[in-house]
């Protein structure tokens, strides 16, 4: 059964630091989607409590959320059916890499998700090839290959206590191309772009500042790894949180933590 958000958990999830992305994409896409209703895909939709948002904002549209972790579709069921607006919320397995639009649609949506897909740039014609003439290509992913994080993460990898079993070379950092790069391609198969990237400066909390942060989608390999070992995975994210506790000190005001995104807002044939 469809639920919608509290305000106060709109403002809670709007201010959040993995959250407020997406509410930035969203505050530059147009409400004026072609269909009637409109039909929108969310590639990499996780829990769904996202994706409702998106059927707040469209409250008439068909909206289909895909994500290949049945673990985080398994929470979804609370967002699906009916929405108050008449329009639909569902959710569905797929694999982004290997998904091909069957219908017509206006919008494809993606928050965080495309990135870990290897030269994703080359999907685009495939993910847009039934969007109609007016329709909205938007998504954001993180460029986050360089920062601190990632370098103290591959530190600890490459340490005595994990090196036999994990290694640098384990750490998955996607590699994101830059503005340029999107605009050009999605230029060239007839959208009008616009794009820009946001470095954030994240205020974390005193308390395990990194607690959320260290258990990401990208740590997820890393974990795998050294399920078969009782307490491994504890013990290399305790060694993980005190190298990025030196490397992000603490200041009066929180720990400062900056993350770059690229934003793509895309209208096939007209401006954004």
């Amino acid at each position: 059964m469809y639920s919608t958000l509290a305000p106060e958990r709109h403002r809670a999830l709007g201010s959040g630091p993995r959250t407020r992305p997406f509410y930035d994409l969203l505050s530059r896409l147009p409400d004026d989607l072609p269909g009637r209703p409109a039909r929108i895909v969310d590639l990499g939709c996780g829990t769904g409590e996202l994706t409702s948002v998106l059927a707040e904002r469209w409250p008439d549209a068909r909206i289909t959320g895909l994500d290949i972790s049945g673990t985080s579709l398994a929470e979804s069921g609370s967002w699906a059916g009916p929405t108050p607006g008449g329009g639909h919320l569902a959710f569905g397995a797929a694999d982004i890499a290997e998904w091909e639009p069957k219908c017509p649609l206006d919008m494809v949506f993606s928050n965080a998700a495309i990135q870990w897909v290897p030269r994703h740039q080359d999907l685009f014609a495939t993910w847009t090839r039934t969007l109609a003439p007016g329709g909205i290509f938007a998504f954001q992913v993180p460029d986050n290959a360089a920062a601190r994080s990632h370098v103290v993460l591959r530190e600890v990898c490459a340490s005595p206590r994990w090196r036999e079993r994990l290694g640098p070379d384990a750490v998955q950092v996607p590699d994101t191309p830059s503005p340029a790069v999107y605009l050009d391609r999605l230029a060239g198969l007839g959208f009008t772009v616009d794009t820009w990237e946001t470095t954030y400066s994240h205020i974390l909390p005193a308390e395990d500042p990194f607690g959320s942060w260290v258990r990401g989608t990208g740590m997820r390999p890393l974990l795998a790894a050294l399920a078969d070992e009782p307490g491994a995975g504890e013990a290399f994210l305790a060694d993980y949180r005190a190298r990025l506790g030196a490397a992000y000190p603490a200041a009066p005001h929180g720990t400062v933590f900056t993350f770059r995104r690229v934003f793509v807002v895309a209208r096939r044939g007209g401006a954004v």
